[in-house]
Formats: C-alpha cells, sequence, structure tokens
C-alpha cells in the first residue's frame, strides 16, 4: 500500500472515529481500551491508543464526553460518556447523514469497482 493511500485511510477513519466515539459512549459509558477494541471491530482497521486516547481526550476538554474513574479491587479504569453537549452534537451529526450524504456515502459504499 502507498504512503498517501495509507495516510488517506488513516485520516478518514481519525475523522470518523470522533463521531463513533460519540456514538459508542452514548449507548452506554466505556473505557478508554473498550472504545479502541470497539473501534477495530468496527473499522476492522488496527487502531493504536495511540490514535483514539488524544481524541478522547480532545473530546473531554470540548465537553462533549465525559469521563468518570471508577475503583475495581487496585485497577482504577476511566469510563466515558457523552454530556448534554455530546449528544446534542451527536444528533447534528445524524441529521447531516440523513441529507444527501448519505445517499452518496451509500452509493460510495456499494459501487462496483470500474477498473
Amino acid at each position: 500500500m502507498a504512503e498517501t493511500e495509507r495516510e488517506l485511510i488513516k485520516t478518514t477513519i481519525t475523522s470518523l472515529s470522533r463521531g463513533i466515539i460519540l456514538w459508542l459512549v452514548n449507548q452506554k459509558p466505556m473505557s478508554g481500551y473498550g472504545i479502541v477494541k470497539e473501534l477495530e471491530r468496527s473499522t476492522g482497521q488496527h487502531l493504536t491508543s495511540g490514535l483514539i486516547y488524544p481524541l478522547l481526550y480532545e473530546l473531554e476538554k470540548d465537553d462533549f464526553i465525559a469521563g468518570e474513574w471508577t475503583q475495581k479491587g487496585r485497577r482504577r479504569t476511566k469510563y466515558y460518556s457523552t454530556t448534554p453537549s455530546g449528544k446534542e452534537l451527536l444528533n447534528r451529526l445524524r441529521e447531516l447523514f440523513e441529507m444527501p450524504v448519505r445517499e452518496a456515502l451509500k452509493e460510495f459504499i456499494t459501487k462496483e469497482h470500474n477498473n
């Protein structure tokens, strides 16, 4: 795979990951590790914690998600959930994908390769 191709895939997944993270933690609070694993499962791409954790910190700093520490034995784990601002943003993203973008993406995904 060419470097340009690899970079395009990484940029696309990173961009979509913010919205997917909001969607995931809106369903149920999740740890950073759980988010990384779920993103890998849903995108089919190996995503490092070095890529995902900065997105979590950014979303938390911008008050779209909130982290809450829990203690299980000696282990502390931070679970993220959406804030009211995050729920608003998620609804706006959903509206965006209800528009013609949804049809364009559907076509993009289902078109046969024209090579």
